[in-house]
C-alpha cells in the first residue's frame, strides 16, 4: 500500500457517555518527510531505521507538548556509531541526520542497534523560543528506542507513555498512548475512579500491544484504530502535516563561524583561500572568502561596540 501522506493525528478515548477518557494517543507517518532525509546521506540499514524510529518517535512526543520550539533527541557513540540526531519543532517540521565511522561500515551492519549504542549517551533537549533549554538524560535500557523512551517518560516525566515505532526502507511510522495527570491530583479522585482509569489504561495498552508492522505502516489511521479498539469509543482528530525542514541559513552559519575567533578563522583562509560548510541535514553548501570572512567579523566588532554603549 504506502501511499498515506505525512501527517500526524491525534486521538482521544471516551466512555460510554461520550465523556473523555485520561487516555490520549497519536499516530505519525513519515514518507516523504524520511526520504528527505535519507536523499542528503547514504546509511547502513540498521541505522537508517533507527534514524528513521528516533524521527516518528520526535513527531508523536513533541506533539504532546505545550511548547513553540523544538525537540532535539540525540543519540551519542564512542564506538562506531558516532551520532544519530533528530529535530522537530512544533510545526512538525523534521530534521535528521546521522555520524558514523565508514571504515566500521560492515561492523556496524553485523549488528543490531542497541548493541551499538549500549555504552553510548540518550539526550533530550527541549529548546523553547523563549526561555531557557532544558536537557534529560536517557537511560540506555531496553533493546529498542521505544523502551528507552517509555522508560525516561516513566521514570523522569512521571508520566506513563507507550510507544510503538517501525521503520523499513520506505517509511517511519509510529503510534504513542498517554495517560494524562488526574485533574486535581490523585487525592481529588476516589478509589473507584482511579481503579477504572488505571484499568482503561491496562486495557488500551493490551489492545495496542497487537499492533503489527505492517498496520503501522499501511493502515489509514481511521482503519487502524477502529481495528485495535473495535469496542472502544475513539474520536480521532483532523490530521497535522509533517515535512522535512532544514532551518539553516547563511547567517546562522555566518553565527557559527564566529565563535571559531578571527585568528582561527584567518588561518583556515590563509591555509585553503577559503573556509566552506555543508550542512549536516540537508547537505547545502556554504562558502565564505576572505571578503565574507572580514565582513561577519565585522559584524561580531559592531555588536560589540553596540552592547557596550549601553
Amino acid at each position: 500500500m504506502k501511499n498515506l501522506t505525512d501527517t500526524l493525528q491525534h486521538f482521544l478515548f471516551e466512555d460510554k457517555f461520550n465523556n473523555a477518557m485520561p487516555i490520549r494517543g497519536n499516530l505519525v507517518y513519515l514518507n516523504d518527510t524520511y526520504h528527505q532525509v535519507l536523499q542528503h546521506q547514504t546509511l547502513p540499514a540498521v541505522l537508517k531505521h533507527a534514524l528513521g524510529e528516533l524521527m516518528a518517535a520526535s513527531a508523536l512526543l513533541s506533539a504532546t507538548l505545550k511548547m513553540d520550539g523544538a525537540m532535539v533527541l540525540q543519540i551519542q557513540s564512542k564506538g562506531a556509531l558516532k551520532l544519530l540526531v533528530v529535530e522537530c519543532n512544533s510545526d512538525l517540521n523534521i530534521r535528521a541526520t546521522a555520524k558514523w565511522d565508514e571504515t566500521q561500515t560492515s561492523q556496524i551492519a553485523e549488528n543490531h542497534f542497541i548493541d551499538l549504542v549500549r555504552n553510548g549517551q540518550f539526550v533530550i533537549t527541549l529548546d523553547p523560543k523563549e526561555g531557557e533549554a532544558y536537557q534529560g538524560i536517557v537511560p540506555i535500557e531496553g533493546d529498542t528506542i521505544a523502551e528507552m523512551l517509555q522508560n525516561y517518560m516513566l521514570r523522569s516525566q512521571q508520566i506513563d507513555t507507550s510507544l510503538w515505532l517501525t521503520c523499513d526502507d520506505t517509511s517511519a511510522c509510529g503510534m504513542l498512548l498517554q495517560k494524562l495527570p488526574d485533574i486535581g491530583g490523585t487525592a481529588a479522585l476516589n478509589k473507584k475512579a482511579i481503579e477504572q482509569d488505571l484499568d482503561a489504561w491496562n486495557r488500551m495498552n493490551y489492545l495496542a500491544n497487537t499492533v503489527t508492522a505492517d498496520e503501522l505502516q499501511n493502515l489509514p489511521a481511521e482503519i487502524l484504530l477502529s481495528r485495535l479498539f473495535a469496542e472502544e469509543n475513539v474520536r480521532l482528530f483532523e490530521p497535522k502535516p509533517t515535512q522535512f525542514y532544514c532551518s539553516c541559513n547563511q547567517a546562522s552559519v555566518a553565527s557559527m563561524l564566529r565563535m571559531l575567533g578571527e585568528e582561527e578563522l584567518n588561518s583556515i583562509l590563509a591555509e585553503l583561500g577559503k573556509i566552506e560548510v555543508n550542512c549536516d541535514f540537508c547537505n547545502k553548501h556554504y562558502l565564505f572568502d576572505a571578503v565574507d570572512t572580514a565582513a561577519l567579523l565585522a559584524t561580531e566588532a559592531s555588536v560589540h561596540i553596540s552592547t557596550a554603549k549601553h
